[in-house]
């Protein structure tokens, strides 16, 4: 059994009709989790409240207020390639991660995450990521060190502020007829929960696209993200007919299958750009990661 070393956060939400205690809302919300085993972990107190308390049984639901567990899984996958410290100084953390491991706890992995492996290499527990990149994905992540500046480091990606460049690779069999895309659409989830579509409505993502290379059936693509929706240049690729190699998602979902080391997705965060807003210092990084040949 591995035990996350740190707890996972949960807000009750504000709905129409609450559910009668906080065990019926976790059975809800995590199906994955079985009842009976949350009514373990409430009776063993692996969940508690804001004051750090453990919960009960009958604890009632209350919108708004918080709860922390401690995620368990009976057999966690060991992770063996290693991620890299690109910077830091007293704000900001820069990694570079590789494939396949998680930025933070999700599914099977509770430990084996960026997150909590920076935490111990740097014994800093204030570590927190400033963004996301998929689980597949390898590339820069940047991290929060200083409570005190992290609105301002976070401000960045919410106010759309730092460059964020993409590389990927993809099989093509005919010459495409354009060098430069901009994609603009609504990405909502998908029906399959970890998936994202293409749906009507106001835009909320957007991507410019380059074609840099196409030798062999095989091209070269650099991708600047404008916005940050989940898996939002995978689908922006795929729906100009550019699967990105090893893309086991898009267009279509193939069946699931061990993570392959050697075949990874092709889609690297390769750099960042942004004017500190700290120093005021302009501040560039890149990651040495290596397309597929």
């Amino acid at each position: 059994m591995a035990i996350a070393k740190s707890p996972s956060r949960v807000s009750l939400p504000c709905i129409d009709k609450p559910y009668p205690a906080i065990l019926e809302f976790l059975a809800a919300r995590f199906p994955g989790v079985s009842r009976s085993s949350w009514e373990t972990r409430i009776t063993e107190g692996k969940v508690l409240d804001e004051a750090g308390l453990p919960i009960t049984k009958e604890t009632p639901f209350v919108p708004q207020k918080r709860l922390f567990y401690f995620r368990e899984v009976a057999d966690e996958p060991r992770f063996l390639l290693q991620e890299k410290i690109v910077f830091q100084n007293d704000e900001i953390l820069v990694a570079c991660k590789p494939p396949f491991l998680p930025v933070t706890p999700a599914g099977p992995y509770v430990n084996e995450c960026l997150l909590n492996r920076l935490r111990e290499t740097t014994g800093n527990s204030n570590l927190v990521p400033l963004h996301r990149i998929d689980r597949e994905t390898s590339g820069l992540v940047l991290f929060s060190i200083n409570k005190e500046t992290r609105g301002l480091y976070g401000g960045l990606f919410l106010n759309g502020t730092i460059e964020k460049t993409y590389e990927a690779l993809s099989v093509v069999t005919h010459n495409p007829d354009a060098t430069n895309w901009s994609v603009e659409n609504r990405l909502v989830d998908d029906d399959i929960w970890f998936r994202t579509k293409v749906v009507p409505g106001a835009v909320n993502a957007r991507s410019q696209i380059k074609l840099v290379d196409f030798e062999n059936n095989r091209a070269h693509f650099l991708l600047y993200p404008l916005t940050g929706k989940k898996h939002q240049l995978r689908v922006h690729m795929s729906g100009l007919g550019f699967r990105i190699m090893n893309d086991r998602y898009y267009p279509e979902l193939l069946p699931k299958q061990e993570d392959d080391l050697d075949n990874p997705l092709q889609l690297i965060a390769r750099a960042v750009k942004f004017t500190d807003p700290v120093s005021g210092k302009e501040m560039e990084f890149k990651s040495e990661r290596k397309l597929l040949c």
